[in-house]
């Protein structure tokens, strides 16, 4: 069995170019969906398989999940969970209250437990935030955060500027990647966006995943891996201009883009100095897809024969952090409970439950220390530094972390 996907062709979701794949991660469960013991039997499955467009360079999945089954009333991930994140979009939201329209109106895609547009309303600013989980949206009101339960679309966008007028920020973080159907929000921005109005959206870097191997940003939820070229071409085709970029170092690595209408803004520095770095990388070059899909083999290899080693040798291994990242590498990797007795996370909905696919027991972070392990798969490795720092019992207890970006290697 190879995992090198080979040139089977789809079609692109952004421009309709054909789509090659070149990795193939083998079938999947809903990357969020911890289950009691008695669901077993009715977990969804699909292919997990990303390919590049021939066309406008865009990284994406070969096979859409429905967007009903990952975004719903029990969603489990709240982005105020790390104070990384906090501190995070505390900054953004600042910045748009200073460097935007005197009174702007602040409009959030996937607004999650509202800890941007939090800011923004203790500011005392108008704003607004689409969140079709539930759950976490319901959070978010009880911060004093309006929302609207719903999913950013054409439609939804139309109705928002009827009733509340033009947005002066757009923004989405963590969220666009998410949507396959991206032509509906560039329509929905475009209803919504004042004339000289701003969207802004922050997502992984194909650059970082392709240079750290990061192969666990690929999931149900991340149909999309951006880059500025591919970014800068979806933007001119619904007609707008990408004018700035950011490099971001949260979640192992991301860009933040900020689009204007064609002609509004005076496009950054930034954004050819990205372009050419891309360039000089030959990042979207399908040689260069190819060896990421050959070294992804290698961490699998790698990291099944550590933990396999391990497990023969006595010791003891446990998961800490409970990720959507990690159902890739638990299912793609063939990992479960006889090499991972069980996972280590905060997230109260997750715990006592068990891990998409290969159902590995998450406890909560208590469990961890009674007693330690000999060592901690790190699946959570995009917050390694604050994990490590809070752990420190834990080293000087002798315990070891196990870490697979951008190599198999303990520490």
């Amino acid at each position: 069995m190879t995992d090198l996907a080979g040139e089977t062709a789809s079609a692109c979701r952004v421009c309709g170019g054909e789509v090659a794949e070149f990795l193939d991660l083998g079938r999947q469960p809903l990357s969020d969906r911890f289950v009691e013991p008695g669901e077993l039997a009715d977990e969804f499955s699909y292919r997990l398989a990303v390919g590049q467009c021939a066309s406008c360079t865009m990284v994406q999945l070969v096979e859409e999940v429905p967007r009903q089954l990952m975004f719903h009333e029990d969603y489990p991930y709240h982005s105020s969970g790390s104070s990384v994140m906090r501190e995070h979009f505390t900054e953004i939201a600042r910045d748009f209250l200073r460097t935007e329209a005197a009174d702007p109106f602040i409009v959030e895609i996937g607004c999650n437990d509202g800890i941007m547009l939090k800011t923004v309303k203790d500011a005392g600013v108008r704003h607004l935030g689409f969140e079709p989980s539930a759950g976490v949206a319901e959070v978010a009101r009880a911060e004093g955060v309006n929302v609207r339960t719903d999913f950013f679309e054409e439609a939804t966008a139309a109705a928002v500027r009827a009733a509340e007028g033009p947005a002066d920020v757009i923004y989405a973080a963590n969220t666009l990647c998410h949507i396959p159907y991206l032509d509906s929000i560039f329509r929905g921005v475009d209803a919504l966006l004042a004339p000289h109005g701003v969207f802004v959206f922050e997502d992984p870097y194909l650059g970082d995943v392709v240079t750290k191997t990061a192969f666990d940003q690929i999931y149900d939820e991340h149909f999309f891996l951006f880059s500025v070229g591919s970014v800068q071409a979806m933007a001119l085709r619904f007609g707008f201009e990408l004018v700035d970029v950011r490099r971001l170092p949260v979640h192992g690595g991301e860009v933040r883009y900020t689009l204007a209408r064609a002609g509004a803004r005076e496009p950054s520095a930034a954004v050819a100095r990205l372009l050419a770095d891309e360039r000089e990388q030959r990042l979207t070059d399908r040689a260069t897809l190819r060896a990421f899909a050959s070294n992804v083999i290698t961490i699998k290899d790698e990291l099944v024969t550590l933990l396999s080693g391990l497990r023969a040798e006595g010791r003891r291994v446990v998961g800490y952090g409970a990720t959507a990242k990690s159902a890739t590498v638990t299912n793609f990797c063939g990992i479960g409970p006889a090499l991972v007795p069980f996972m280590c996370d905060t997230t109260p909905a997750k715990q006592n439950r068990l891990t998409p696919g290969r159902h590995i027991p998450v406890r909560p972070p208590a469990a961890f220390a009674d007693p330690y392990p000999d060592y901690a798969l790190l699946f959570a490795w995009n917050h390694a530094e604050e994990i490590m720092a809070k752990e420190q019992a834990f080293r000087q207890a002798g315990g070891r972390w196990i870490l697979y970006v951008p190599d198999v290697h303990v520490v």
